[in-house]
């Protein structure tokens, strides 16, 4: 230690902390980076992104070197430190225990917790700075890591632990986190379109149907003075045409041809209407959105008749039905359409809503939990609650809020009262 400088020996032991944060700062930046960002960048033509993923793809050489290093250079710089005490202070116990505990503090302060809150914060811009200097250690530490790595196997082997390669895939839960805490860097409608695209892989198409007491279809048995009346007052373009009975549908009618007939044929009969249908397209209830979307584009369909197990009516869905579970409700010519966009609670808390009103729609506009998972309907889960068909003004507790019935009428719930609390 004579022919050592005192100035040369404190900056040895600075730059062995140096690099004690070097490694410290580069396993932070390496392990907390976004691949998906990573990836993103290589696709540009940016090179040091490209090292930074080849890297990642031997994860387990990569931290072998930084762990190596690490440790080395700490213990080097613990031994250094234990040389400067025993030479300027003697063989004392006091200055050895003194020198190790400064040394362990600097190297928590300076080699760990630092560079390591630093390798955090900035993870890819470190990383791409980093990343040729740890390929050259790789490189050249290559024989070390491989005979550390056997030893690590040979023991893993011998305690039973199980190596499995890392999985960076993302599952929809996952992508469903990263979308809803992605802030302002996706614009809120485009946000609401993914998660709405998310939340279609747990819906059918009953979820969105149009139930069959709201579908506005046509009777062909009926007169024609009454099948012209209500062809001129219907409010959309295609109808399904029953006989007798809803479930006897015959066809989908287009509106527009139908009232075409008024011009080229003199006395019209339900003949001239069954010519202009097209056959009705059937779904089972259980068919899910996904599934029904792409049924809809290979069959060039864009109306479909919902059925049960037993071939009965259960509803209406229609291609403009799934788009806006997608995107969100857009034009539209219903009547109703104007009552749903417009649900909100009042200075009251309270908010009046129909009883046909689905459940799904009800939990979008006033940010309620009610349960989805049995019947669709406001009116269908008060009946299952109630086991009976109740009376105006009765109370209940569902979720979070009140419901107060509040009208009857033909042995089924028609205006319910939500009661925030």
């Amino acid at each position: 230690m004579d022919a050592v400088p005192l100035w040369a020996q404190v900056l040895g032991l600075v730059l062995l902390l140096l690099l004690s944060g070097f490694f410290s700062i580069s396993e932070t930046a390496m392990m907390a980076l976004s691949r998906y960002r990573m990836r993103h960048l290589a696709s540009t033509g940016n090179r040091r992104a490209t090292l930074v993923l080849q890297l990642l793809e031997e994860t387990e050489r990569l931290l072998g070197v930084i762990l190596l290093g690490n440790n080395l250079i700490n213990s080097a710089a613990s031994a250094l430190a234990a040389a400067f005490a025993i030479y300027y202070f003697g063989q004392s116990k006091y200055a050895l225990a003194v020198a190790s505990t400064g040394v362990s503090f600097a190297i928590i302060i300076f080699a760990e917790i630092t560079p390591k809150v630093i390798g955090a914060a900035h993870p890819e811009r470190i990383a791409m700075l980093v990343a040729p200097v740890l390929r050259f250690l790789m490189v050249i530490m290559n024989p070390l890591v491989w005979l550390t790595n056997l030893i690590v196997g040979f023991l893993l082997r011998i305690l039973r632990v199980e190596q499995r390669s890392t999985d960076t895939a993302v599952s929809t839960e996952e992508l469903r986190s990263i979308v809803m805490e992605s802030g302002h860097f996706i614009p809120r409608k485009h946000k609401s379109i993914l998660l709405n695209l998310f939340a279609l892989e747990d819906l059918s198409v009953e979820d969105v149907m149009t139930p069959r007491a709201q579908i506005e279809a046509l009777n062909i048995a009926m007169p024609v003075e009454e099948i012209l009346h209500q062809l001129t007052t219907c409010y959309h373009n295609k109808l399904p045409v029953y006989e007798g009975e809803i479930n006897r549908v015959i066809g989908i009618l287009h509106v527009r041809k139908a009232i075409a007939l008024l011009d080229q044929e003199d006395e019209l009969n339900a003949e001239h209407f069954r010519q202009l249908l097209t056959p009705p397209y059937f779904i089972p209830e259980d068919t899910g959105v996904f599934t029904q979307l792409q049924y809809f584009q290979e069959n060039h369909e864009r109306l479909g008749i919902i059925v049960d197990e037993y071939g009965e009516v259960q509803g209406l869905v229609t291609l403009e039905d799934i788009i806006e579970e997608m995107i969100g409700e857009f034009t539209t010519s219903m009547p109703g359409a104007a009552r749903a966009e417009g649900f909100c609670w009042d200075a009251k808390g309270e908010c009046l809503v129909e009883g046909t009103t689905t459940l799904r729609d009800i939990n979008k506009h006033l940010g309620l939990t009610l349960p989805v998972d049995g019947p669709k309907t406001l009116n269908g889960l008060l009946l299952e609650e109630l086991r009976d068909i109740p009376e105006a003004l009765v109370s209940l507790k569902i979720a979070d809020c009140i419901v107060e019935i509040v009208q009857v009428q033909n042995q089924s719930i028609k205006v319910v009262k939500l009661i925030k609390f």
